[in-house]
């Protein structure tokens, strides 16, 4: 059986499609054909079913999917051997809040890189939503992320990486015009400058304003969090960010907290890993940094 016969079928799995696959591992469609039919024969099952316009996954296919990911690991395990991290030429595939990978990260990736100089490191800027489930999908080896995105449902092995107060920010000028978040009922005309719709403390926020009945001028959606800060100083907005993510600023004035009536606006940082996955060298090491320098 050819193994990278196996490697397409979870690609198709992961992408959600032939296509998908085929774009990935830089084949033609025919070529993704090709293999997992070859692959059917094999196994004599049908690992895939037409449904309308979309290729679907049979209940053989679906049952396959946990030996394939035995194989994947019995061969990372093999890659791996060679426990000397100075040595070791292994991948590894990290996924992390733009916080956290901005202002948490990068004293630990220089650390990692001098611990284990030959290792190749695929980190990736993600939504912590889209963390959770590409962890759950074996996508990621590691994922940083925020815990607050609905549970992980038994999946997820985390590590804690600290608890990440939050603060609602504004230039002086801004708070001194806008100082009052609290009353219920209000109109308040400034605009929020905050990251993308999914984005864990916006959603907090645009909860309490909610539940406040406070409605704001508008909403500035940005992908930046140097960015939203600049506005942000730049008196164009206010802003719901962690504290540590701001912290600067705050103790040089350039911004201030405004207060507000959420209980406890913080957020709890994980690290988190599949619980049926193999704990490589490589990521022993990684966790061992995060746990270890995990605090501001």
């Amino acid at each position: 059986m050819e193994l990278k016969y196996l490697n397409t079928f979870r690609t198709i799995v992961e992408t959600g499609s032939f296509t998908g696959a085929a774009e990935k591992l830089n084949y033609t469609q025919s070529t993704i054909t090709f293999q997992i039919r070859q692959l059917e024969q094999e196994l004599s099952v049908r690992l895939f079913e037409k449904t309308g316009r979309r290729m679907v996954l049979t209940k053989a296919g679906e049952h396959l999917i946990p030996y394939v990911d035995e194989v994947t690991q019995a061969l990372e395990k093999l890659r791996s051997f060679e426990n000397d991290l100075s040595r070791c030429r292994g991948d590894l595939q990290i996924g992390a809040g733009e916080t956290l990978l901005c202002f948490r990260l990068p004293g630990i990736l220089k650390e990692f890189q001098h611990q284990a100089p030959n290792a190749r490191l695929f980190l990736r800027s993600m939504n912590c939503f889209d963390i959770r489930n590409e962890l759950c999908n074996g996508t990621l080896d590691l994922g940083l992320l925020y815990e607050d995105t609905g549970g992980f449902n038994g999946n997820l092995v985390t590590y804690p990486f600290g608890k990440c107060p939050l603060v609602l920010v504004a230039a002086p000028a801004i708070k001194k015009a806008c100082p009052d978040f609290i009353t219920p009922g209000q109109t308040i005309p400034v605009p929020f400058i905050i990251n993308e719709a999914q984005c864990i403390f916006r959603l907090l926020f645009e909860d309490y304003l909610r539940r406040k009945s406070i409605v704001l001028d508008h909403t500035i959606e940005l992908w930046s969090i140097p960015t939203i800060k600049n506005l942000v100083i730049n008196e164009v907005g206010i802003s719901f960010l962690p504290e540590f993510s701001v912290k600067k600023e705050l103790e040089a004035g350039e911004l201030v907290e405004i207060p507000t009536d959420l209980p406890d606006p913080s957020l709890s940082a994980v690290l988190a890993h599949h619980k049926n996955k193999w704990i490589s060298p490589l990521m022993q090491c990684f966790i061992d940094l995060c746990c270890s320098l995990s605090h501001p």
